[in-house]
């Protein structure tokens, strides 16, 4: 993967096709890029709303993971990709973010404030019509499905981890998440206690 730095309120590098990452992407994009650099989409919140059948949970046993929902805004970060590596990325995201999700077309705003320029980006957005949706607002149901998840990348519990640490190197911090994590930690470690 090759990275270009650049001040977020440079103009962005000609040609280039963007991709929004808000939960894992940010850390972990598996695409050829030429631009990486914070971003700001208004119009969605991130949330937790979509069960992981794969990654981090399995179909008996689902994890809980980060998706978008309308309303807010969302910091995550924005990857500009070059026209020769923009069917592959499209391939493997479509891919890893399976069935579930819609790709849309969305503006995004370069920079942590969103004061930088606007550029179009596909974001993949949790499908409320498939199954895979969490449309439970069950905090302890949530909590649950965090701590319990175990997929083929880890555990969801790790995964709110990461994302928690992510977005802090950024000078991020969402205290639902981190709300969420130490209700998580709770409930993981009482389920060791009583076995």
């Amino acid at each position: 993967m090759t990275q270009v730095a650049a001040p977020d309120t440079a103009p962005p590098l000609a040609g280039l096709t963007w991709f929004f990452g808000y939960g894992s992407l940010i850390w972990r994009p598996g695409f050829s890029y030429a631009e990486r650099r914070p971003a700001l989409l208004s119009g969605y919140h991130r949330a937790f709303c979509r069960y992981s059948f794969r990654h981090r949970g399995t179909p008996e046993h689902p994890g809980l993971v980060i998706g978008l929902r309308e309303g807010g805004s969302c910091v995550g970060v924005a990857y500009g990709v070059a026209a020769p590596d923009v069917p592959a990325a499209l391939d493997y995201l479509d891919e890893r973010e399976g069935a579930g999700y819609l790709r849309r077309e969305q503006p995004l705003r370069l920079g942590l404030e969103g004061a930088g320029p606007e550029v179009t980006a596909w974001v993949y957005i949790p499908n409320p019509e498939h199954p895979s949706y969490f449309g439970e607002q069950d905090f302890a149901r949530l909590v649950a499905l965090v701590a319990g998840g175990h997929g083929e990348s880890g555990t969801a519990l790790d995964y709110l981890r990461d994302l928690i640490a992510h977005l802090a190197e950024m000078g991020i911090t969402e205290p639902e998440l981190a709300h969420v994590l130490a209700a998580a930690q709770r409930h993981a470690r009482n389920e060791r206690l009583a076995l």
